[in-house]
Formats: C-alpha cells, structure tokens, sequence
C-alpha cells in the first residue's frame, strides 16, 4: 500500500451523515490539537499497544532519512491510553492531510475514563504501508531518533513531547518511557 493515504481515506463512509465523530488521539493528536474540536477528553483504546515503528517522512525526517512516529499495533490485553477529540466531518480534510503519510482512518471502540464508551475512530499505519519501518530495540528507536529532523522539526521533540504528554495524563507507557531515557544518554554523551 502507498504512504499517501489521502485518497483512500477520503472513501470511508462509516460516519457519513453523522453530525460529529470522536476521534482518538495515541501520538502527537494527543498534545497537538491544530484542529477545531468541539470535546477533549482522556480516554483509551483496548487490544492495542503504542509503538514508534512507523517512519515519517514528511513531518520528523524526510524521503531520503525518515524518523520515527508511533502507530499502535494490535496485542491482546493491552491499553492504550491517549486523547479523545469530538470534531465534525470537516475536520477530516485537515486529518486526512496530516495523517496522509501511512495512516489510514479504522472504526473503533473508545473508553472514557467515567466508564462511557462510544464508537469512534483512529489513524492507524498498518505494516503493509510503504512508510512502515517495524520493530527495532528500544536503544535502536532512540538513535534512529537522535538522527532525524524534518519539516515539522527534530524527531526527538515529537518524542518528548509524546512522553510528557503520556505523564501529564497520568499514563504509563514503557516503551515511549524507555525510548526516551535510551535518548536522554545519547543527547548527555560526549560527541566524537
């Protein structure tokens, strides 16, 4: 499958006639809101995990040294835990372009923290999209990370960015964790 999504996304029809949709939000959506919205409410996502497997080639590093952004993958009994936004249908055409790189829009179930749950959906970059990097250590992420700067600004502050936004939440997550402490050595070590 491309990268450029756009096109393919621009087809669902699950929520057309509906007058506003919840949208989950696992990486930058969570503390990057460039979009109007009517609701903001911490939620979370069941059966997936977060992981930095994904290159981004048009926002963290470019076509010829993409860096690396956060998908989820499905696994069972896990939690993801992120952002909740209400937005309306318009907002999909700002959503489709700035997720265009991989992601494609999936239907999903998303939980409230008061117990609510509603049908709602999420960008998702599944494995058969050209832009998909797959697993890599947790100190491997972290250097390809160091590396990688794009038009949206160095990889490494999507990631902090990402591990803040995860604590202001109150949300553990060891990978995001373990990520950015593997960075924080490398940014704190001598440059040769």
């Amino acid at each position: 499958m491309t990268a450029d999504t756009i096109a393919i996304n621009q087809r669902m029809d699950q929520f057309d006639g509906h007058h506003s949709v919840w949208l989950f939000g696992y990486g930058s959506l969570i503390y990057k809101a460039d979009f109007p919205y009517l609701q903001r409410r911490p939620a979370s996502i069941a059966g997936w995990t977060r992981r930095f497997w994904q290159g981004s080639h048009d926002h963290r590093g470019t076509p010829e040294a993409p860096g690396r952004v956060v998908t989820i993958i499905e696994e069972a009994g896990a939690i993801c835990h992120g952002m909740a936004y209400l937005i309306t249908p318009e907002v999909f055409a700002h959503l489709d372009h700035r997720e265009k790189n991989g992601y494609l829009r999936l239907a999903i179930p998303i939980a409230f923290d008061d117990g609510d749950q509603v049908e709602g959906l999420v960008y998702i970059a599944t494995p058969d999209n050209t832009a998909f990097l797959g697993a890599a250590s947790e100190q491997e992420i972290a250097h390809h990370i160091a590396r990688s700067a794009g038009p949206s600004g160095p990889n490494s502050d999507y990631l902090n960015h990402l591990a803040n936004a995860l604590r202001e939440l109150g949300r553990h997550d060891q990978h995001v964790f373990d990520i950015e402490r593997h960075l924080a050595v490398l940014q704190r070590a001598p440059s040769e």
